[in-house]
């Protein structure tokens, strides 16, 4: 109810002391009755303070109670005539000082017909509001359920409110709205990830919001957006924004049961590969059923938080959501010794761009290793150079360290480029003689020849690593030569097994 309108109600005659006619647009949130002197501590802010002005003994009483009032934030005080048979001039003064609207009240006019006109009123604007929006409410909950998509709802609650509103995830990829250019989406998430409480202000121009439930690190989160500062609006427009998040809570909560079901594949697809098994039919059964789509060319991308395993499903949330094009098919990624490993179709340049915005709210150091784009034929060497890239980028400072294959310019390049099964032909053809007399005899040969190459054929180094007699190392070795017909104390020999043994 406005002040305007209470003053203009007929059966009331009410008159206007002192107030402009801005004044007369404040709206009366409730009504307070109170003859004490100082009734701060029990108003809260838009109520119509009426009195019988009884405390009053003296002008000095009139600037404390006026004072009191107006700290309170209230929207007007009404007087009482019945006890002075008009307004003291000292209370309309001190008004005029402190900016409180006055109003008298004739002695024929009670203060509870004064009362029941503004409670009446109030309480029929809540219960329109409350109509309103049970309406709206209503309106959202049959569109999910008639299988509305999240932009349908989006543009509806958008064309309700005159607000515009989008659906962001954490590295700002748009789930539901209209597109944004790509610095407000850098400055959005930015505010998302940093601001110390949510919903937050991106300059004068919108807000974010928190997609729930709030547990769990925001780097792993939604967000909405929505236009103007939230603490501006009207609680019209914030009710229905509200709705948008819930329901948007309830879109995320949806797919995710359904990527719980394709991470346990996706785990045991990314096993297989890990183990060399890409030529496997179950493995290509594994990966259609996790979610593979593409044909083409893909990209390998491995993801761990260094020094901490327990973070690798944060790692698979953050690939899955840098790995998804905006309306197109999620990434299959699983899980594997601690790291995170995607499959993406094509090269993997918006990854890194997404994930260096991430940076600023990750839990730890992230260490990101990528790929080149392979053939299927190739994925489990593209799966090795990713991390060999990830390996490359420990120790380095800062929270995010993404090293592209282009980096890797080792031997894994060149055996990550070479079908699977021409490497593990070569590795048999080389080692199978080893492999079988170990499995005979479990002399440990492999374990000596994999020492002697990594020390460089130091036979004493070898003998100290493994806490062998130098001659067990100088036997063990000579076996393998018989085995592979192949002489270790020349390069072109000692290469050979060394790249099978990569190989396997």
């Amino acid at each position: 109810m406005l002040l305007r309108d209470l003053l203009a109600h007929p059966g009331l005659h009410l008159r206007l002391l002192h107030g402009s006619d801005v004044d007369l647009d404040r709206g009366v949130r409730w009504v307070y009755t109170t003859d004490l002197i100082d009734p701060g501590r029990y108003l809260s802010g838009g109520e119509l303070v009426i009195s019988g002005l009884v405390w009053r003994n003296d002008p000095a009483d009139s600037e404390r109670f006026v004072a009191a009032v107006a700290a309170s934030g209230a929207a007007a005080l009404a007087a009482g005539e019945a006890v002075f048979h008009t307004v003291p001039d000292d209370l309309v003064q001190a008004c005029r000082r402190h900016g409180v609207p006055l109003i008298a009240v004739p002695e024929e006019t009670s203060f509870g017909t004064v009362t029941e006109v503004v409670v009446g009123a109030v309480t029929a604007a809540r219960g329109d509001r409350l109509a309103h929006t049970l309406g709206r409410q209503r309106e959202l909950l049959s569109a999910v359920a008639s299988g509305a998509g999240l932009d349908e709802l989006v543009a509806q609650v958008s064309a309700a409110t005159g607000v515009g509103c989008r659906v962001l995830a954490a590295s700002g990829r748009r789930i539901a709205g209209p597109p944004l250019s790509d610095d407000l989406r850098d400055r959005l998430v930015a505010t998302f990830l940093t601001a110390q409480r949510l919903p937050a202000r991106v300059g004068a121009g919108c807000s974010v919001l928190l997609v729930g439930p709030g547990a769990g690190a925001r780097v792993t989160s939604w967000f909405v957006v929505a236009d103007g500062r939230f603490d501006e609006w009207e609680s019209e427009v914030a009710d229905a924004v509200g709705e948008l998040v819930a329901i948007a809570a309830l879109d995320r909560a949806r797919r995710g049961e359904g990527q719980r079901v394709a991470s346990a594949i996706a785990d045991d697809a990314v096993a297989l590969l890990a183990g060399g098994a890409h030529d496997r039919p179950e493995t290509a059964v594994r990966l259609r059923q996790a979610g593979l789509r593409a044909t083409g060319a893909l990209s390998v991308v491995v993801a761990g938080f260094a020094g901490r395993p327990d973070l690798a499903e944060t790692a698979r949330t953050i690939l899955l959501d840098v790995g998804t094009a905006e309306a197109g098919d999620a990434p299959v990624v699983g899980v594997s010794d601690g790291t995170a490993v995607a499959l993406l179709p094509g090269p993997v340049d918006a990854v890194d761009a997404a994930l260096q915005r991430l940076g600023p709210g990750l839990p730890g150091t992230l260490l990101v290793g990528t790929s080149r784009p392979a053939d299927p034929g190739t994925l489990a060497g593209a799966l090795r150079e990713a991390q060999h890239a990830r390996e490359l980028a420990h120790g380095r400072p800062g929270t995010l360290h993404v090293v592209a294959a282009a980096e890797v310019t080792s031997h894994v390049a060149l055996l990550a480029a070479v079908p699977d099964e021409v490497r593990r032909a070569f590795a048999a053809s080389v080692l199978d003689p080893v492999l079988a007399y170990d499995e005979r005899t479990g002399a440990g040969l492999v374990g000596t020849l994999e020492a002697f190459l990594e020390c460089s054929g130091s036979w004493s180094r070898t003998a100290e690593r493994l806490h062998l007699h130098v001659n067990t190392v100088r036997y063990r070795i000579g076996r393998v030569e018989e085995l592979t017909a192949r002489d270790l104390s020349t390069l072109a020999d000692r290469v050979d097994v060394w790249l099978a043994l990569r190989a396997r």
